[in-house]
């Protein structure tokens, strides 16, 4: 039985399943968006690759001391420790770009944060790279944070929260519009920007996250009895098994 969530699952950030949660997200986005834009605009999917390093296991650390041999011990091999070293991976992140038809112009830049933006490395370097870029030319920027891990990306004021989403229009930067949510509240209704003018669709978030668990049947990979990962606090646990009762 799947817990009526009146907002975003935690259930879905686990690592196993945010990867596949993340491309069903940009693409369900994509086909909620186009029937509304078009013919002025178009939601197109785009890609991020880069190469990261990706340390599995955390190695003990061991100091290995000789010890002096007389002349009659018998010299034997060490035993060795089994340790692990950081490999190259390949990353690949999607994203969304509103385009206008016939320029070509890029008025607004969706993007779903990752784990590897939010924490220390090259995913995170790329991404702000990329923010930074976005927040100096005349696209808006529209972040989806559905993450409760990692490092925020940085603003200044704002409360804490779980879970966040920002709008940045071109023309009134440096300031944003921030709709910051807990796990126990709705997901909040926002706007796409648009060039000035135009109607702004509604983005209804938690629905679309709906129709991703439905379509993909999330329901038979989530175990609700267990904590989700990472775990919510022992009331938040509490509450996801009362919604789960009849």
């Amino acid at each position: 039985m799947t817990p009526a969530f009146p907002g975003m699952n935690p259930y879905l950030e686990t690592p196993d399943l945010w990867t596949e949660v993340h491309a069903w997200l940009i693409v369900q986005l994509a086909r909620h968006l186009n029937p509304i834009l078009k013919p002025k605009y178009r939601a197109a999917v785009e890609q991020r690759v880069y190469t990261d390093s990706l340390l599995v296991g955390i190695p003990d650390v061991s100091v290995f001391q000789s010890k002096p041999r007389s002349a009659q011990t018998t010299t034997t091999l060490s035993k060795p420790i089994k340790v692990n070293l950081p490999m190259a991976e390949e990353v690949k992140e999607t994203y969304l770009e509103i385009r206008q038809i016939g320029t070509g112009n890029v008025i607004t830049v969706i993007e779903v944060l990752s784990p590897k933006n939010k924490r220390a490395g090259e995913g995170r370097d790329r991404y702000t790279a990329k923010r930074r870029k976005v927040l100096e030319s005349q696209s808006h920027l529209l972040e989806i944070d559905l993450l409760r891990s990692g490092e925020p990306l940085p603003m200044s004021g704002g409360v804490p929260s779980d879970y966040r989403i920002l709008i940045s229009r071109a023309d009134s930067r440096p300031e944003a519009e921030l709709y910051p949510f807990s796990l126990r509240e709705p997901i909040p209704l926002f706007p796409l920007p648009l060039q000035p003018g135009d109607e702004e669709p509604t983005i209804d978030l938690n629905q679309v996250l709906h129709d991703i668990y439905d379509q993909a049947s999330l329901d038979l990979v989530i175990d609700y009895s267990q904590q989700p990962v990472p775990a919510v606090t022992a009331p938040d646990f509490q509450w996801i098994q009362s919604l789960l009762s009849p």
